[in-house]
């Protein structure tokens, strides 16, 4: 079974667009998944070796681990 490559969030300072930072992290070996120009995020793929190379990228606030979230069904006393 192949590992699966982690999920991250990068986001962005302002400074560039997200559109602009997305071709350098991609040239910096991150597959994008999706380019959130609105909101300044970037989500995709990448090794944990990529994870120091792009966090130097500028642009780039914070690169964060994807993870997954449930909030429960509705009604629930309990979100997380």
């Amino acid at each position: 079974m192949a590992k699966k490559t982690p999920g991250w969030i990068v986001t962005t300072s302002g400074d560039r667009s997200a559109k602009e930072i997305a071709k350098d992290l991609k040239a910096a070996g991150f597959s994008v998944g999706q380019v959130l120009d609105e909101i300044g995020s970037i989500i995709g793929e990448a090794d944990e070796s990529v994870v120091d190379k792009i966090r130097s990228i500028r642009g780039v606030a914070d690169v964060s681990p994807d993870r997954e979230i449930d909030i429960g069904p509705p009604g629930a006393p309990t979100t997380w």
